[in-house]
């Protein structure tokens, strides 16, 4: 499908989205957002694509809102800035939700809602170079369609800090919080993000995408019947899988498992 705001490479079952608005630091815009969010929808259903990875184009990641795109909405009656809201808040909705592992490749800065992009992913990985802020506060507004992922990234603790500060945090402070997994150093980056990518290509996609689901189930749960019993529930379901008996049998043969390839 033709993008404006995006590039999509595919090779060997990865997925790389490029945001491609370098001049502008990546910053979202409508276009911006309506095409993530097509690019994720349309990748999560395709068969060949295993891994995807969020990465943007030039210095930054993101730097966030378009400050043209964010005047326009200042000026904007309540409707068309909920409708504008909502867009955002699908596009990353559907980041977060995605069957497929996720991967942010963070080099430079991400921002605002680039942080948010940041935090939707299941895995974030930055250079030494990248720096990060929930800036909103210093243009009078809330993270707010990025809070539920950055929540869940940093802990409520750390967010009452950096919600109200708009502090710049380091790739090192990053990592501390839980942001990121890992920062490395630039020259670094890719081969970082390889090794995660060549890791989770060795897990069944379906167990994975299970996985996923099997977090957002039992995080800040309390341990009580019901999550026991959904829990012996989902392991016993997948046991019974053509995929579950493919590794188990793969792993007794000493051979790799099939979505493994050749």
């Amino acid at each position: 499908m033709p993008f404006q705001a995006l590039e999509i490479e595919l090779k060997d079952q990865i997925a790389t989205i490029w945001m491609n608005r370098p001049e502008l630091h990546n910053a979202f815009d409508e276009t911006l957002i309506a095409e993530l969010t097509a690019a994720f929808i349309a990748l999560d259903e395709d068969k060949d694509v295993r891994v995807v990875v969020l990465a943007g184009r030039g210095k930054s990641f993101s730097a966030g809102a378009d400050l043209n795109w964010m005047k326009r909405a200042a000026n904007n009656g309540l409707d068309d800035n909920l409708s504008d809201a909502r867009a955002l808040a699908k596009m990353l909705r559907t980041i977060a939700e995605m069957k497929k592992p996720t991967i942010a490749r963070v080099q430079g800065a991400a921002l605002g809602g680039g942080m948010g992009l940041a935090s939707a992913c299941d895995i974030a990985v930055a250079s030494t170079k990248a720096v990060f802020a929930t800036s909103e506060v210093r243009f009078g507004i809330i993270p707010s369609a990025i809070s539920p992922y950055v929540l869940r990234a940093i802990g409520a603790r750390q967010a009452y800090r950096y919600f109200q500060s708009a502090e710049r945090i380091s790739a090192e402070r990053a990592r501390e919080i839980g942001l990121v997994h890992e920062s490395v150093e630039p020259e670094q980056l890719d081969a970082k993000v390889q090794e995660i990518v060549s890791a989770l290509l060795q897990g069944g996609p379906l167990s994975q995408a299970a996985a996923k689901d099997l977090i957002r189930a039992v995080n800040n749960q309390p341990i009580n019947d019901h999550v026991v019993e959904d829990t012996a529930h989902r392991i016993a379901h997948l046991r019974a899988t053509p995929e579950a008996r493919e590794g188990i049998t793969a792993f007794l043969e000493k051979r790799q498992p099939n979505w493994m390839g050749e």
